[in-house]
C-alpha cells in the first residue's frame, strides 16, 4: 500500500524501483480469476498491472485504462479493491472486460448452459428449415457473404442455433457470459469452429474443405511458416460447435472470478482514449498498452469473426477499424506537431516509404492526443504506465518507446525510467515464432517490449 504522506520524490523513487524489477513474469500463472476467458492478441500478463497497482495506489483509488483491450488492468484493479475505469471502441473488448469483472452464479450458469446446448442441438436437427430461413434474413448481403465464406454450412446453423438460445436469456450478465463463451470458440489460439486458422494472431487464413476417404470432413490450408517461409499443408477435422461450446463453458466456469466483499464495480464504457469523459486531476494511476503503429496487430480483422454474429455489420465494423489508433487511413487526417526526436524517426521512414512514414506520423499524432489526455486526467504527482513494442517499417525501427517518451516530455511529463521486458511469445500470442529471422516481415515484430513510466509533476 502506498503511504499517503509520500512526497513526489519518494513516489518517483518507488516508480523507478518498480520499473527496474523483473517485468518478464515468465513461468507465472496468468490464467487465474477469469484472465483466460477468451483469446486476445498481445495482452500483457496480469502480474504487470498488479505490480504497479499494488505499489503505487491505495484501496479505493481510481485506476484507468483508456485502451483496455482484454481488461487485464481493470480486473486487477477490481481484485485489489481499486475503482477500475476502462474505455475501448472495440465492442468485443468491452464485452470481455464486462464479463471478466461480473459475478456469475456458476451453478445457475452450468444448468443454463446445458439447456442452451440441448435446445440448440434439437433445433438444428428438428427445425432445420426454420433456422435456415431465419439465418438467411438475419444479415445484410455483405455480412452474410462474409459468414458463408468463413464458416462451413454445417457450422453456420449450429452456431445460429446456439446464438438464438443465448439471445433469449433475460439476465444481462448471464447473456453476456454466454455470448463471450460463444465468441471464444470462434476466436482461438488454435482450432476454433470457423474455416480460419490463426485468428488469435489476427492473421486469418481460410482453410479449404476436403473430405477423407471415410467421409469425415476435414479442412486444411497452405500456410507460410513464420520461421522459414516454406509452404506447408495442414489438415484438421471440422469441429462441432456444440462440443466446442460445451468444452469452453466448462473451462470458463472453472475460472469465474468471485468478487470479494470490498471490491468496487468497475466503469466500462465505449470511449476514445483521445477524448476521455473524465474530470481533470481525478485519476491515481493509469496502466495501459496502446495499439501498435501501422496496424501491426489488426484486432478487428479477427474480432469481426465473432462480432458479426452479434448483429454488427461488416461495414459498421470496418468503420470502427478505421477509428483505431495506429490505423492506416490518412484522408482528412489532421497531423499534430511532434518533437524533434520523433520527427527524425518519421523522416527516416518517410525517406524509405512515404505512405508508411505518413502512417507513422498519424500514429504519433494520435498518441500525442492520448498522452495529453493522460496528463490532464492524472492527479499531480501520479504516474501513467504505458506498455509498448517497437515496430519495423521497411527495415527501420520505429523506436516507439523513445518517441512516445519524447512526446510525453513535450507535454509536461517527467519520464524517470523505461523498463524492458522480454516477451514470453507463447503466452503473449504474438504473430511470430520463437526463432528470430530478421528477413521475415512477420519475425520483425516484437520480441521485447518497453514499460514507460510517465510521471506528472506536482
Amino acid at each position: 500500500m502506498l503511504p499517503r504522506t509520500d512526497s513526489t520524490a519518494v513516489y518517483r523513487e518507488r516508480l523507478i524501483a518498480l520499473l527496474s524489477q523483473d517485468l518478464d513474469f515468465h513461468g507465472q500463472d496468468q490464467s487465474y480469476a477469469s484472465h483466460n476467458f477468451h483469446a486476445f492478441p498481445a495482452k500483457y500478463p496480469p502480474q504487470l498491472p498488479q505490480k504497479f497497482i499494488n505499489g503505487l495506489t491505495n484501496r479505493g483509488d481510481h485506476v484507468l485504462d483508456p485502451m483496455m483491450g482484454s481488461g487485464t488492468t481493470i480486473l486487477e484493479a477490481t481484485i485489489a479493491g481499486r475503482h477500475g475505469i476502462g474505455f475501448d471502441i472495440d465492442p468485443l473488448a468491452r464485452l470481455l472486460t464486462k464479463v471478466k469483472t461480473t459475478l456469475i452464479d456458476t451453478q445457475q450458469a452450468k444448468h443454463l448452459g446445458n439447456q442452451i446446448l440441448k435446445n440448440a442441438a434439437n433445433a438444428a436437427t428438428e427445425r432445420k428449415k426454420q433456422l435456415q430461413t431465419e439465418f438467411n434474413s438475419r444479415w445484410d448481403e455483405k455480412t452474410r457473404q462474409f459468414i458463408e465464406y468463413w464458416f462451413a454450412a454445417e457450422t453456420q446453423l449450429a452456431l445460429f442455433a446456439l446464438l438464438r438460445e443465448i439471445e433469449a436469456i433475460p439476465d444481462d450478465s448471464l447473456r453476456a457470459f454466454f455470448k463471450l463463451t460463444f465468441s471464444a470458440i470462434i476466436i482461438t489460439k488454435s482450432g476454433g469452429v470457423s474455416l480460419s486458422r490463426d485468428l488469435a494472431h489476427t492473421r486469418p487464413h481460410r482453410a479449404k474443405l476436403v473430405y477423407s476417404p471415410d467421409g469425415g470432413i476435414l479442412y486444411g490450408a497452405e500456410l507460410l511458416d513464420g520461421d522459414d517461409r516454406r509452404l506447408k499443408y495442414t489438415t484438421k477435422k471440422l469441429r462441432s460447435p456444440f462440443e466446442e461450446f460445451n468444452k469452453r463453458l466448462l473451462t470458463n466456469l472453472k475460472s469465474v472470478h468471485q468478487p470479494a466483499v470490498n471490491e468496487i464495480k468497475p466503469d466500462i464504457k465505449n470511449g476514445d482514449a483521445q477524448q476521455l469523459p473524465i474530470a481533470s486531476d481525478s485519476i491515481d494511476l493509469i496502466v495501459t498498452s496502446p495499439p501498435y503503429a501501422s496496424n501491426a496487430i489488426d484486432y478487428m480483422r479477427a474480432h469481426k469473426f465473432s462480432l458479426v454474429w452479434f448483429g454488427y455489420s461488416i461495414d459498421e465494423l470496418g468503420q470502427t477499424r478505421k477509428d483505431y489508433i495506429g490505423g492506416e487511413a490518412l484522408t482528412e487526417f489532421q497531423f499534430e506537431p511532434i518533437p524533434p526526436y520523433t520527427t527524425e524517426i518519421v523522416r527516416q521512414i518517410t525517406d524509405l516509404d512515404e505512405k508508411k512514414g505518413q502512417v507513422l506520423h498519424r500514429y504519433y499524432s494520435e498518441m500525442t492526443h492520448v498522452l495529453r489526455e493522460m496528463f490532464r486526467v492524472l492527479q499531480p504527482g501520479k504516474a501513467s504506465i504505458v506498455v509498448v513494442g517497437n515496430s519495423v517499417l521497411r527495415g527501420k525501427d520505429t523506436e516507439t518507446a523513445n518517441c512516445l517518451a519524447a512526446i510525453g516530455e513535450s507535454l509536461g511529463f517527467d519520464v524517470p525510467k523505461i523498463g524492458v521486458r522480454q516477451l514470453d511469445r507463447n503466452r503473449r500470442m504474438m504473430p511470430a515464432g520463437r526463432k528470430i529471422n530478421k528477413k521475415s516481415q512477420i519475425q520483425q515484430r516484437m520480441h521485447e517490449e518497453y514499460v514507460i513510466g510517465f510521471l506528472k509533476p506536482e
